[in-house]
């Protein structure tokens, strides 16, 4: 006749997790879930910041999305007209020179909120010819809080599709399929030539609006490979810019945000349709002063 195993022996018998392994277990566990709010909170340029944590931030260069996060909050004090940011001014004035593209054009952005700001005016202007359209299109935006319109042939730009084109020969490795969404400096695509992979990166925030090539098809140096629509927020602030300065002629760019589109959404069309208003109202009023 069998006997039966005994229950309590055989649950003394298991092997129990040692105490330094519930520790690690523990450890490990807790690591998971806390090292992605520590990357969330060291990144989000959200976080406010004392007037000691601004300072050593604004002049990290070891870390230029330090100097972001410090600009970005710097640039939150000035809308609200907070004075403690002037002591800062020479140093935004300054970084309108950083090497680093993404803190010039947050630098443009945050010298917009305040137009009482000495040497803000001279330095937006002199962004107008950096060496990046972002930039230039947020030097532009800015200037028209301070009734500006010199940058308004940028601010056209940033309502324009980008065509990405192949630098070189070869056969596409790989492309972005339409609707993907895509940030600045995002990969749409890659080239295979001569032995070498080359990246075909996005100059704009936006999305595949249309692809023109497919994987392992030969291209010639210049052939269109996608192009990319502007994402919404780019498109509503321009819009924004030209219900104050837009032109005649720039209606033909406007309206295109009027027609339906799903990828269009309500709030662009509509600022789209005021901003066209505006302008043909005051084009009206110019030649009932003529």
């Amino acid at each position: 006749m069998a006997v039966e195993p005994n229950l309590a022996d055989e649950t003394k018998s298991r092997p129990r997790m040692s105490t330094r392994n519930r520790v690690l277990f523990f450890v490990v566990g807790w690591l998971i879930v806390l090292m992605p709010f520590l990357f969330w909170w060291n990144t989000w340029f959200g976080r406010g910041l004392s007037d000691k944590q601004l300072m050593e931030y604004l002049h990290d260069t070891q870390h230029p999305r330090h100097i972001q996060h410090a600009l970005v909050q710097l640039g939150e004090r000035m809308s609200k007209h907070n004075t403690s940011a002037s002591r800062w001014y020479p140093d935004m004035v300054h970084l309108a020179n950083y090497p680093v593209e993404e803190v010039r054009n947050t630098d443009a952005w945050a010298m917009g909120q305040d137009t009482n700001g000495a040497g803000f005016h001279d330095a937006l202007l002199k962004m107008l010819s950096d060496s990046s359209p972002t930039v230039q299109g947020n030097a532009a935006l800015s200037l028209v809080r301070f009734g500006d319109a010199t940058g308004r042939p940028q601010i056209l730009v940033l309502l324009q599709s980008a065509t990405l084109t192949a630098p070189v020969a070869g056969k596409v490795g790989d492309i972005g399929s339409v609707g993907t969404a895509i940030r600045q400096h995002g990969l749409v695509g890659r080239l295979e030539a001569d032995g070498k992979t080359i990246d075909i990166r996005s100059p704009i925030n936006g999305r595949v609006r249309a692809s023109r090539v497919s994987m392992g098809q030969n291209v010639a140096a210049g052939a269109e490979l996608a192009t990319i629509d502007p994402d919404e927020e780019q498109v509503w602030e321009a819009l924004r810019a030209l219900y104050l300065v837009g032109q005649p002629d720039d209606l033909a760019a406007v309206k295109r945000y009027e027609q339906p589109d799903p990828e269009i959404s309500n709030r662009v069309q509509q600022q789209a349709r005021e901003t066209e208003q505006a302008i043909r109202s005051r084009a009206g009023g110019s030649n009932n002063q003529m």
